[in-house]
C-alpha cells in the first residue's frame, strides 16, 4: 500500500509527510511472475496480468511514478519469496530517478519479516530515525 500511496499523496486531507515501505509491491505484473503467493494476486486483481490487464494497470504503483515526491525509506529482504527484493529495488530506482529523498535498506538474510535480533534492532532504529528526521 505504501508504494501506491507514494503515487497518490497529493490530497491535502490525507497527505503523508514521510513513508516507510517494508517489502512493498511496486510492479504488479512483475510481482505476479515471482511471488510464491499466487492466490493473493489472482484474487485481489481478479485474474492474472494477461487475463485482467486493466485491473493490474489501474492498481500498479509503477504506473504513477510521475507523482512520486514523498520521502521514503524502502526495506527489502533477500529471502522474501512473497514480495521478492526486486520489487523494492525497482521502487528505489524509480524514486531515485525522480529525485525523491529516499533510503534503501536490504536484509539479505531475512524473509518477509525481519526476525533476527540484531537485524530487528537495526530495522527499528532505522525506521524510527527516518520518521524522527522527517516529522520534527
Amino acid at each position: 500500500m505504501i508504494d501506491w500511496i507514494e503515487g497518490h499523496n497529493n490530497d491535502p486531507r490525507f497527505h503523508y509527510q514521510v513513508l516507510v515501505s517494508h517489502d512493498g509491491v511496486y510492479n504488479l505484473t512483475s510481482m505476479t511472475g515471482v511471488t510464491e503467493e499466487l492466490w493473493f494476486t489472482d484474487w485481489e486483481f481478479k485474474g492474472t496480468p494477461w487475463t485482467n490487464k486493466a485491473m493490474y494497470e489501474r492498481w500498479s504503483p509503477h504506473n504513477f511514478v510521475q507523482n512520486f515526491h514523498t520521502p521514503v525509506l524502502i526495506i527489502t529482504n533477500g529471502l522474501d519469496y512473497r514480495v521478492p527484493e526486486g520489487e523494492g529495488l525497482q521502487f528505489f530506482t524509480a524514486v531515485q530517478r525522480m529525485g525523491v529523498e529516499s533510503k534503501l535498506v536490504d536484509f539479505p538474510d531475512e524473509g518477509h519479516w525481519v526476525q533476527k535480533p540484531a537485524n530487528s534492532a537495526f530495522w527499528h532504529n532505522t525506521v524510527l530515525d527516518w520518521l524522527d528526521k522527517h516529522l520534527k
